[in-house]
């Protein structure tokens, strides 16, 4: 059977010149934006050892990570399924600074299975983190940041889910389960699926099975809060979680919050405030985030942290499309003239492309919508005949 050399991998595609443009209109806006808020870009690599790229992420990171062996050292290596981990160990161990430090990052990451049905395998992922403050005013500067990211593309966000997980963690301390089974109670609380949550927690002791039922319809506003003091036991831990919740509403009265206390994607590898953005013309989160103290941890020097990612192809697949930048269509011969007018347009921001001799009728497809004649020894641009 022979192969048609042309095609890729399942969910793997090319970015072709109208959508690249845009995916770097679109990295060009929120590193700049991230810059002027301090943030200092980094760029971890896409190859690491195994052992130094998992660390501290979670069992889901492990599957989703395509592994290889290194031919120079004989040990296995990963290519990169999130960058943040990489961000939490530059700043852990390269930069050891010992106040606040404030950075992002842009680049690809490759995952094993697509996230979604109609999903890459290789998104673009950029965001930002937040490490050294242990406040609650980092995670509002994160959360305000992910709405002005959103906002400065032309996509605003329909909803801000907040979530955290030591209400969870605390529920599954007092159920004192077997972690087998507490991972099935996580599956079954992220997908809503109530009658297997009454299954798990059958034989759970009051008030925790309570309450552990009562998490798949703590979801919706501000009220939801109020309510989970009323139906979630009086535990210390717990009171703590939802006063955070209630800061941040405060804080952050401006965005569109809403509260879903059974949202645990992340559990294993969040610590406390979760939340996930959503906008209009996608089902899924177009922005994830929240904190992450223990992965820091697990590199040897604990930092508290916090922050969000995107996958930039999913967000310029939703904002608005800008008009394509036409060029100008220089003529052929060159000589000084031309070439001083047309270092004269680009510098004012046109592009200039020069037509090369035996292509007549084919520059519009290049872009080209205008042409720089020259007329009574002056340039003039003017309007691209149609053929």
């Amino acid at each position: 059977m022979t192969h048609r050399r042309w095609l890729l991998p399942e969910a793997i595609e090319d970015v072709l010149p109208a959508q690249a443009v845009r995916l770097e209109y679109l990295r060009r806006r929120l590193l700049d934006s991230f810059d002027s808020h301090g943030y200092e870009l980094v760029m971890p690599p896409l190859l690491e050892y195994v052992e130094s790229l998992l660390t501290g992420s979670g069992h889901d990171l492990d599957l989703r990570t395509f592994k290889l062996v290194d031919q120079l050292s004989g040990r296995s290596m990963g290519l990169r399924a999130d960058i943040t981990p990489q961000v939490a160990r530059i700043d852990a161990h390269l930069l050891n600074r010992q106040g606040v430090t404030r950075l992002c990052y842009c680049g690809n990451v490759v995952h094993t299975l697509p996230a979604a049905f109609n999903g890459t395998r290789e998104p673009l992922q950029i965001g930002l983190e937040l490490y050294g403050h242990a406040g609650l005013e980092a995670d509002i500067e994160v959360l305000r940041l992910l709405a002005l990211s959103l906002e400065s593309g032309g996509l605003a966000a329909s909803r801000i889910d907040l979530s955290h997980v030591r209400v969870f963690r605390a529920l599954a301390q007092a159920a004192n389960m077997a972690p087998e089974r507490e991972q099935e109670l996580f599956a079954a609380l992220q997908g809503k699926d109530l009658p297997t949550v009454r299954e798990l927690v059958a034989d759970v002791s009051e008030p925790t099975r309570s309450a552990l039922l009562a998490l798949p319809e703590l979801y919706g506003d501000r009220s939801v809060l109020a309510k989970a003091e009323r139906v979630l036991p009086a535990d210390p831990a717990i009171a703590a979680a939802l006063g955070e919740l209630e800061r941040l509403a405060d804080a952050c009265d401006d965005l569109p919050l809403s509260f879903d206390l059974a949202d645990l994607r992340g559990y294993h590898y969040h610590s406390g405030v979760m939340f996930a953005a959503y906008a209009a013309g996608s089902a899924a989160a177009i922005a994830l985030g929240g904190r992450y103290d223990e992965v820091g941890k697990a590199y040897g020097r604990a930092r508290p942290a916090t922050g969000f990612s995107m996958d930039l192809r999913e967000f310029a697949r939703l904002s608005p499309e800008r008009a394509a930048k036409a060029a100008i269509l220089a003529p052929w011969p060159e000589d000084d003239g031309l070439h001083a007018e047309a270092a004269r347009l680009r510098a004012s921001g046109e592009r200039v492309v020069l037509a090369l001799p035996g292509h007549d009728g084919s520059w519009r497809e290049a872009g080209c919508d205008r042409i720089l004649v020259r007329r009574n020894d002056a340039w003039c641009v003017e309007s691209l005949p149609e053929n």
